[in-house]
């Protein structure tokens, strides 16, 4: 899902593609098993040493065995759907190794991805895990276009990091290179990211009425068959989902990055105000499975190395 959210905070970084699109791009044909080791007691001993995980999930939870996971599941390698149907992912495996250490099955349903959060407080989902990104504006339940209060936000527990890039079909890229070069051009996003508020932002910017025509989707999945079929000049979403689709579509033949990760921020689990013991449980879990270095293997699995983070953190976006 293209950087899920708002970034405020630029940071650029240089794409370190080829070693992760290599590595990313052969895990289509792989199985999408869990990657990571069966715990016998379902939970493992926090740092402290005085409680595990799994004793701070709320009783309700622990009573149902489910965590409910809101997910946009058509955002290949973080989440999708395999050939055989099944949901496999960076997200998914990374869910079936916290549900290990927590005792619990971490149950994908897919949703669009701008319903997720209106579906963490209608209680439909108890966390939603779709490459969201953790900024300030979805903690406090900001609208990030009319800066207007529109919710009462959602906590996050952060355990990734992910840039956008920019995309065209290969060998024509008209030149664009950079943001502004996408003036007077068209681009297909997915709806309500970071790379379709980026895309409004900048057509702001534009001189002399060269506008960005913006056209966006639901899917990210969409906004690439626009591309493929010469309906949009260019397309922007997170980097590994980026690299990815270079890689697997067409064979390699369709798509091509252009120009320099932006907008580099933390992925986060979200989960409702006021679910705090959710919200520490989860972030006890992912300290685990880092500690216990299965967190790394999932994301050596997917090729994403570069994302990897060495601690979990709650509501660490800007």
């Amino acid at each position: 899902m293209t950087a899920r959210s708002t970034r405020r905070t630029a940071a650029t970084t240089r794409i370190a593609a080829v070693g992760a699109i290599a590595v990313a791009g052969t895990m289509l044909l792989t199985a999408c098993g869990d990657q990571t080791k069966n715990n016998d007691s379902g939970s493992t001993k926090a740092s402290t040493g005085t409680a595990s995980p799994a004793d701070l999930l709320p009783a309700d939870i622990k009573s149902k065995g489910v965590i409910r996971v809101g997910s946009d599941i058509a955002y290949p390698p973080v989440e999708f759907k395999d050939k055989s149907g099944k949901t496999a992912g960076i997200d998914p495996d990374l869910g079936a190794a916290l549900g290990k250490v927590l005792g619990v099955e971490f149950k994908f349903e897919n949703g669009t991805f701008d319903t997720l959060v209106t579906g963490l407080r209608a209680k439909r989902y108890d966390i939603a895990m779709s490459a969201m990104t953790d900024s300030k504006e979805r903690q406090e339940g900001i609208d990030p276009e009319t800066k207007k209060k529109v919710g009462e936000g959602v906590d996050f527990v952060d355990y990734f990091t992910a840039g956008v890039s920019i995309y065209t079909k290969k060998g024509d890229d008209q030149g664009i290179k950079t943001w502004a070069d996408l003036c007077g051009k068209k681009i297909a996003v997915q709806r309500n990211t970071v790379s379709h508020d980026l895309a409004k932002d900048e057509s702001k910017k534009c001189a002399g009425g060269k506008k960005i025509a913006i056209e966006a989707y639901d899917t990210d999945l969409e906004a690439q068959t626009r591309i493929r079929s010469g309906g949009a000049d260019a397309g922007s979403s997170d980097f590994p989902v980026t690299a990815y689709a270079v890689k697997i579509s067409g064979g390699g033949k369709d798509f091509q990055i252009v120009g320099d990760q932006v907008e580099a921020a933390p992925y986060g689990i979200a989960i409702a105000k006021g679910n705090d013991k959710l919200t520490q449980a989860i972030k006890a879990a992912m300290d685990e499975i880092i500690k216990s270095g299965e967190y790394d293997k999932i994301i050596a699995k997917w090729g994403v190395e570069a994302g990897a983070v060495t601690e979990a953190k709650v509501n660490g976006g800007s």
